[in-house]
């Protein structure tokens, strides 16, 4: 009878087993390449990840095809940027895929700005100041620092989302975060020659960076944010130039390459482009070689 009750157990136990999956997925729909990545640090085999942008491509400016419809209607959350970057295209394709999960409200909407302090609020909006955002600059992906409250808050979220995985998305974000620990030092002490560095922007992308790194904006090639330079704006930026030099001049790989290297030419400065994200260059193939790239090429700025 004892053996009985035993092989029953037994039976009972290894059935639940089987019945149970080894893991459940989360589709993650990810409105940015650097989020995708972070996303796929933090939940490894137990999420589903697909990036709606690619590194070359202008986060502000997105078509809401079918395809990205079809993907965010699969979805159990979205992590993006927030902070108003995609509020051209998110809502419309959140409301054409008809997943109330993903609705802002609801904690299958994941903006990683939500972490992090932002800079540049404005006291007030209106359009004569051009596309700025009334939360403040979104763009919290240029300082790496920003990686580590924000990989927090999605481990979080996903263990929300999906509560039998939470001790995976713990200790794969504990585990990223000492690996990216390290990389923060490494990277410090990489671009320590480009503390105090001024530098020319073509779009306001970077206070971020330039905080993280110690270097300066003089002066931005952009009248107003998103509004392309007229060539009098730019020959008024280039005698500006003269006044307050720039060692180098900024833009990110997916925008216009002309009014930054029409400065660069005329005011004989070096015209470097950054990979912005993940796949915005050839060497920045994940998180981190993104900032290992977006380092190389900021020395190679000023000649180191």
């Amino acid at each position: 009878m004892k053996r009985t009750l035993i092989a029953a157990a037994l039976f009972a136990a290894a059935s639940t087993v089987l019945a149970t999956p080894a893991y459940a997925n989360l589709n993650v729909f990810a409105c940015e390449p650097e989020w995708g990545a972070l996303a796929t640090e933090i939940g490894g085999d137990r999420v589903n990840v697909y990036a709606a942008t690619l590194g070359g491509q202008d986060p502000h400016q997105v078509q809401a095809r079918p395809s990205l419809i079809a993907r965010a209607r699969a979805a159990n959350v979205t992590v993006c940027t927030g902070a108003e970057l995609e509020v051209a295209w998110l809502p419309l394709i959140i409301q054409q895929s008809g997943n109330s999960r993903l609705a802002p409200s609801q904690p299958g909407a994941f903006s990683a700005t939500s972490a992090v302090r932002l800079l540049e609020r404005p006291a007030s909006v209106d359009r004569s100041q051009g596309d700025i955002h009334a939360a403040g600059n979104p763009h919290v992906q240029t300082d790496p620092r920003n990686m580590i409250p924000i990989s927090r808050a999605m481990a979080q979220r996903f263990a929300q989302l999906d509560p039998a995985n939470a001790q995976v998305y713990t200790a794969r974000q504990a585990d990223f975060e000492r690996r990216w620990t390290t990389a923060l030092a490494r990277w410090q002490t990489r671009a320590a020659p480009l503390r105090g560095v001024a530098v020319a922007v073509q779009h306001r992308t970077w206070p971020y960076m330039l905080n993280w790194l110690g270097m300066t904006e003089v002066v931005a090639l952009e009248p107003q944010p998103g509004v392309p330079p007229s060539a009098g704006y730019l020959a008024q930026t280039l005698q500006r130039l003269r006044t307050t030099p720039a060692r180098f001049v900024i833009r990110a790989a997916y925008e216009d390459s002309r009014p930054s290297e029409f400065i660069a030419q005329r005011a004989n400065i070096p015209a470097v482009v950054l990979p912005f994200t993940v796949g915005g260059t050839p060497a920045a193939t994940n998180l981190f070689t993104l900032y290992d790239d977006t380092i190389t090429r900021l020395l190679a700025g000023i000649g180191q």
